[in-house]
């Protein structure tokens, strides 16, 4: 099925400048691929899309000085202008919403509506980068010597390496790409080997936007690969940070390769993420947030919700709503718009959620509603809750599915005693009306994550705040907030424009020049 572009169904990829062969790198305007074959797969259906040529590491090379070359340019460019560019990138993006999200749901997974709310979230990230590149301000600090003055300078990287993965095989690049772009920096992105398709049909209508404005298209280049392209980003120092979301197991990898070379590197990974819902809590509220926490994107979020720990007294009240919500979830083809819970990403994920299942039983697990496979030509599940101990090595484990993991708990420290018992660090919520239960866990002796949540739900981040988690989840940052500083260097400047030489700390050295 090669020529998979006949099925009527995949017609409007042809309006995305795809076909049924894809070259898969993209350096200075040149597409080009001498790697490996990959076949883009439906995972509502298993069958092929169509295929894209990798790039070797030729080509990745060639790619690369490209790149470094257009950065000359790229870097030189006034802040504002690039922020212009960025903005026709957002419209770019936004005159193709409609077939991007529905190409992200096609190659992804994902439901219609998440498929083009990702798309929307880089169109997003790029209004506000415009903004942000007329504000990458500096410092005056005073100095004390006189007539001395001293301020902070940020200046570009040069070269930011982007490997995003497939659950959000858009977003995340905007994330990161809008930023790096403003902030004057060139862009290498690789996307994941499963999602070939959306990477080069971004990148189609990014580097179309470049070329138009007289600028290289290698400042925005697009490199589809394996392990061993994302090895060869990690080592190259050429490209000064490396932002990598993936597992842990991988990004540990990728940091140590990276510092190794004394490169940034900036980590998105694994989440284990709570939801805490109090017995004052708004029960109505609490129950949607959850069903969307851990059945959004059938469970494929670093953000999704794992664990639900509920108060004893409302425990059994919220089981029975949560699991009567869990019977009406309608699951299939994730582009039909009745569907709210499509296939996972691919066969193995759906066969790690069988061997999650029998883990979860072999650990002394209750399953309360789901925990089978749905017998279909593509990676459908169903929706799990479970009754567990929280002492349960499984439950410290991320299993990229959509299983909840149900715990009690007596008082507010116990449940924060538990969100925070597990390596991950990345999202976590609590359901209360109680300012005082709000302001511990925001707290310094509160949840120890990196988004700290009340009264919605773990996922669903704006762009405007800082993105990112504690412990095994990286510490890296990303979209909003000071974000931006990541992305560029800082050079402490002192400027001496009187005619002594007065220093620091009041050190005589009892010199005197003639």
């Amino acid at each position: 099925m090669a020529a998979a572009f006949a099925r009527r169904e995949y017609d409007f990829l042809n309006e995305l400048g795809l076909q049924p062969h894809n070259l898969g790198c993209n350096g200075n305007g040149v597409w080009k691929g001498n790697g490996n074959t990959v076949t883009s797969v439906n995972p509502a259906n298993n069958q092929p899309i169509a295929t894209v040529v990798e790039a070797s590491i030729e080509d990745y090379e060639d790619s690369i000085k490209a790149c470094g070359e257009a950065s000359k340019m790229w870097m030189q460019t006034p802040a504002p202008k690039r922020g212009e560019i960025v903005r026709q990138i957002g419209e770019a993006l936004r005159s193709k919403l409609e077939l991007l999200g529905r190409l992200v749901s096609l190659e992804m997974g994902k439901i219609l509506p998440e498929g083009i709310g990702e798309v929307q979230e880089i169109i997003d990230m790029c209004d506000y980068a415009v903004g942000l590149s007329r504000q990458l301000n500096g410092s005056i600090i005073p100095s004390e010597r006189p007539n001395h003055m001293m301020m902070e300078v940020w200046n570009p990287l040069g070269i930011v390496g982007v490997i995003t993965a497939f659950n959000f095989p858009a977003a995340v690049l905007g994330w990161n790409a809008c930023i790096a772009l403003v902030c004057g920096n060139c862009v290498v992105w690789k996307g994941a080997p499963t999602t070939p398709l959306i990477s080069v049909a971004t990148t189609k209508l990014i580097a179309e936007v470049f070329e138009r404005n007289g600028f290289p298209s290698a400042i925005f280049t697009c490199i589809c690969g394996g392990a061993e392209i994302g090895q060869a980003i990690a080592e190259d120092t050429r490209i000064p940070l490396v932002s990598f979301t993936g597992s842990t197991k991988v990004g540990q990898i990728v940091q140590r390769t990276v510092h190794a070379r004394f490169g940034k590197c900036l980590l998105e990974l694994s989440g284990n993420n709570a939801i805490i819902v109090m017995d004052d809590a708004d029960l109505a509220l609490a129950v949607s947030s959850v069903l969307f926490a851990a059945v959004g994107t059938a469970g494929q979020r670093c953000t999704t919700c794992r664990r639900l720990l509920l108060h004893e007294k409302i425990h059994q009240q919220v089981i029975e709503r949560l699991v009567d919500a869990y019977k009406q979830v309608k699951i299939g083809d994730p582009l039909n718009k009745d569907t709210l819970l499509g296939p996972l990403h691919t066969k193995t994920s759906k066969t790690n959620f069988e061997k999650g299942i029998q883990m979860i039983k072999s650990q002394g697990g209750h399953i309360l509603t789901g925990g089978s496979v749905i017998e279909h030509e593509g990676n459908f599940v169903q929706p799990t809750i479970v009754e567990i101990s929280g002492d349960a090595p499984i439950v410290k484990e991320e299993l990229f599915a959509p299983v909840l993991y149900v715990l009690k708990f007596q008082t507010l420290e116990d449940a924060i005693e538990l969100n925070n018992s597990v390596s991950q660090g990345l999202s976590s919520s609590i359901f209360t009306r109680s300012p005082e239960a709000i302001f511990k866990w925001i707290g310094p002796c509160g949840s120890d994550c990196g988004i700290v949540n009340v009264n919605i739900p773990t996922n669903g981040a704006e762009i405007g705040g800082a993105f990112g988690g504690e412990k095994a989840t990286g510490g890296g940052r990303e979209a909003g907030s000071d974000s931006w500083k990541q992305y560029m260097r800082r050079a402490t400047c002192t400027i001496n424009y009187g005619r002594e030489l007065p220093l620091a700390q009041g050190i005589n050295f009892g010199f005197q020049s003639n």
